[in-house]
């Protein structure tokens, strides 16, 4: 099975984001929609942290743009403040991230959200020639509302290099895919619920542990799939289009 969660869209403004959340809004970015998001692209991301000129105050939330793709504090540099390549940490196991290495430090104190509109996975078909199809499905909810994610975050700095920049990363937490998204795949992103990320996000304590479990099917049942354009399988392709309605008669057949 290929690497769940590896593209999604979202159509979050952080500056929107961070006076609907009462955040501190840490970007620069104008927030152009992006509808096909992948790995090392700047996402949104929100976290909680006390100030650092008075840590003595209360930790408030932030919204921060981080590379997709997470980057161990201990990675080394490829080139002066630029850190080598190793795997593609954009997805983390929930039921692993406590005991992996590249992980257990932010499982403790840097978890975050991922805001998303939705994300896509593919199924394999075979059309009438044949021939292996890759068909693309956009999971998102019902009503269109936003989806935030349950993510891990890290800062990277070159070590060689004195006051080297910070090079902010984040990961999606993926768990076993519950209810009707089974037939899409066997993996999902972890959802947050509101109630729980004042627990999630608290740089003080850890997380309890049944927010990393696989939620009840009940608790996504306002997940719906669909499938989308083929427009989306290459990443060249950006737009609004590529969450278009598709005519299921032309040869796309919803699992759903």
């Amino acid at each position: 099975m290929v690497h769940m969660c590896g593209r999604y869209a979202t159509t979050t403004n952080p500056a929107s984001l961070a006076v609907e959340l009462d955040a501190i809004d840490e970007t620069d970015d104008t927030g152009t929609p992006n509808y096909n998001v992948a790995p090392t692209n700047q996402v949104v991301t929100v976290v909680e942290r006390h100030d650092r000129e008075h840590p003595e105050e209360a930790a408030r939330l932030r919204v921060r743009m981080m590379r997709w793709g997470l980057i161990p504090p201990w990675t080394k540099a490829a080139e002066p403040g630029v850190p080598a390549k190793g795997k593609p940490l954009f997805n983390a196991r929930a039921d692993k991230a406590a005991t992996t290495a590249s992980f257990r430090d932010a499982v403790k104190k840097r978890r975050c959200l991922v805001p998303m509109d939705g994300w896509y996975e593919w199924v394999t078909d075979v059309n009438e020639q044949g021939k292996a199809v890759k068909r693309p499905f956009f999971m998102s909810r019902a009503d269109g509302e936003r989806l935030y994610m349950a993510g891990l975050w890290s800062v990277w700095r070159d070590r060689e290099v004195r006051d080297s920049e910070p090079l902010l990363s984040c990961t999606i937490l993926t768990t076993d895919a519950v209810g009707d998204l089974t037939e899409i795949h066997d993996r999902m992103p972890l959802p947050m619920p509101r109630a729980h990320w004042d627990a999630w996000l608290d740089p003080d304590h850890p997380a309890p542990a049944e927010l990393l479990e696989t939620p009840a099917p009940q608790d996504i049942a306002d997940i719906i799939a669909r499938p989308v354009p083929m427009l989306v399988n290459s990443v060249k392709n950006n737009g609004p289009e590529l969450l278009g309605r598709v005519d299921e008669q032309a040869g796309q057949t919803s699992l759903l």
